[in-house]
């Protein structure tokens, strides 16, 4: 599926979400396929140590691994869950220039959550999705 198989809603009576790094509505024709969240860590799993946007940067590159792995690449996902630990503005500035820059102009929905903490100590960050394998697509 290209990026262009996904109709992308911004209702005009909802604001403009595109500077915030999302879209309001996603939908796309195919089987559902749910990533969990992947957060900056190493091979066995341990957080990487790293400021806020080294982390997201890696958390991204981890979702693109888990994507892989069952066929599919970001221009499949529909939907991403972000947890941000003390979240702030400055904080959305980093994410949202960093889901622009994978996703361009066609932005997933995405709920954003600021939370106190997350499973491990050290960790920032955690992205979770929702992708959609295209109809007739053979892969697992």
């Amino acid at each position: 599926m290209t990026s262009d198989q996904r109709t992308i809603t911004n209702p005009p009576a909802l604001h403009d979400p595109t500077p915030f790094g999302y879209s309001h509505a996603v939908s796309a024709p195919g089987e559902l396929v749910v990533i969990g969240g992947q957060y900056a860590s190493d091979a066995t799993g341990v957080p990487v140590p790293g400021d806020f946007a080294a982390q997201v940067e890696l958390s991204f590159e981890r979702l693109r691994s888990a994507l892989g792995g069952v066929g599919l690449g970001l221009e499949h996902v529909v939907r991403l869950g972000t947890f941000v630990v003390d979240h702030d503005l400055a904080k959305l500035e980093v994410l949202g220039k960093a889901l622009h820059a994978r996703f361009g102009d066609r932005l997933p929905a995405q709920t954003l959550s600021g939370v106190a903490s997350l499973a491990l100590p050290g960790m920032l960050f955690e992205v979770d999705a929702l992708a959609v394998r295209p109809p007739g697509d053979p892969r697992p």
